[in-house]
């Protein structure tokens, strides 16, 4: 049996077409006590954690990534209702990366799931054989897009930005087609504030939160905070995402004309800023968290196309 996944390997969290989870690992010897979603990997036992592994330039210095990736293979044969029985389950898994790191680190990524052995772990009771035969890298942002690609190809310009946990990925797009030219990323994702509102609010407040709580702030959910603190993370977070708007009008990349398009996880975090920012025109918002997991497949099946037409 041969199966495609598709995997977004997040800073924050990792996403499937169909599952979400935190980039954090939890590894013990001996089977936690509490938790269905466990993996059984060689003499190890895997839990999600709650909290992320710290940023990442590289994800192939050590497993963790890849031991996610498990995670993330497991939770879709689960959802399928697919496992081993007498069968070794061959995966084609589709990933990707920043635009700006694509070509320097692309090859290495892919290679990086690529290990040429079958893999056996369990999850959830259930025993699976599988073996990663093909791993594809694809852009970022460029992938998030690509279900409304058609609608963007009526624009003269587009640039999409893709705020990510701590990179935030900028590509213009020129009557539907990319300019690989204009393309980057930014060391302006949610962690940097996340981490530097974690710190303020210590300082003045004796008080520690978490990502979570700076979460539950600006996305206005009923919780017992001080007024203060709720209003210095809403204004640091409109001074980020101005702060971010203005880093590219540095890069000559002015949002206020043609039209702008938000996807990540960032973005659907701080939408109210992005639309209550000057520095932004006419744009659209992509809200699915797993736009890159969905657009990889679709370049994927544009890529083979191209390549059947050509052949």
């Amino acid at each position: 049996m041969r199966i495609t996944i598709t995997v977004d390997h997040g800073n924050c969290q990792v996403k499937t077409k169909h599952k979400t989870f935190t980039s954090g690992l939890h590894e013990s010897t001996t089977r936690p006590t509490f938790g269905e979603d466990i993996l059984k990997y060689g003499e190890n036992f895997y839990a999600i954690s709650g909290t992320r592994i710290p940023y990442m330039r590289d994800k192939t210095t050590d497993n963790r990534f890849y031991i996610l990736t498990l995670f993330a293979i497991a939770y879709e044969l689960k959802m399928s209702d697919i496992h081993s029985a007498d069968e070794i389950i061959e995966v084609q898994l589709l990933i990707g990366l920043p635009p700006a790191h694509i070509g320097l680190q692309g090859d290495k990524f892919e290679k990086y799931f690529v290990r040429g052995i079958v893999e056996e772990f369990t999850f959830h009771g259930k025993k699976y054989e599988i073996y990663i035969s093909h791993a594809h890298a694809y852009p970022q942002a460029l992938a998030a897009v690509m279900p409304i690609y058609g609608q963007i190809c009526a624009f003269p310009k587009a640039v999409v930005i893709d705020i990510g946990g701590f990179t935030a990925d900028y590509l213009v797009i020129n009557n539907g087609v990319p300019d690989t030219d204009i393309s980057g990323s930014l060391e302006n994702g949610v962690i940097t504030f996340y981490d530097k509102m974690i710190e303020r609010i210590n300082a003045e407040f004796d008080i520690l939160l978490n990502e979570s709580d700076i979460d539950a702030i600006l996305n206005d959910k009923p919780a017992d905070y001080d007024e203060q603190i709720k209003q210095i993370i809403k204004e640091q977070a409109q001074t980020f995402i101005n702060d971010l708007l203005g880093k590219l009008r540095e890069r000559m990349i002015d949002l206020r004309s043609g039209k702008a398009i938000f996807v990540g996880g960032g973005s659907i975090l701080f939408r109210n800023q992005i639309e209550n920012s000057e520095k932004v025109g006419s744009s659209i918002f992509i809200d699915n968290i797993s736009a890159n997991a969905v657009g990889f497949e679709l370049l994927h099946q544009a890529t083979m196309k191209a390549g059947n037409n050509n052949g």
